[in-house]
């Protein structure tokens, strides 16, 4: 039986399951970025009450779009720009 190099995952951001087909070689960086997402969406939900759901995500967005840019100033670019590209693919598929 031949092992597909992608699998379904299921990632829980801010609240919501978003199922994903990841290469099995990238999953890693998939549940980190759920880490780093839930993250700072926790800390700009308590940090700045009484705001809704979509004004926490675009501060997490901005907050990991700061650091892509930290990283692509430093010519350290390649790491984070995958992860990046996804992420936004997937906040765009959410908000639709």
């Amino acid at each position: 039986m031949e092992v597909s190099d992608t699998l379904k995952i299921t990632l829980k951001l801010c609240g919501q399951n978003f199922s994903i087909d990841a290469k099995r070689d990238e999953e890693i960086y998939y549940r980190d970025a759920e880490k780093l997402i839930n993250k700072q969406f926790s800390y700009y939900a308590n940090s700045y009450t009484g705001q809704n759901h979509a004004v926490y995500l675009l501060m997490t967005l901005i907050d990991i779009a700061v650091r892509y840019e930290k990283c692509r100033a430093s010519g350290n670019l390649e790491p984070i720009m995958g992860q990046l590209n996804n992420l936004i693919s997937e906040v765009n598929e959410a908000l639709h």
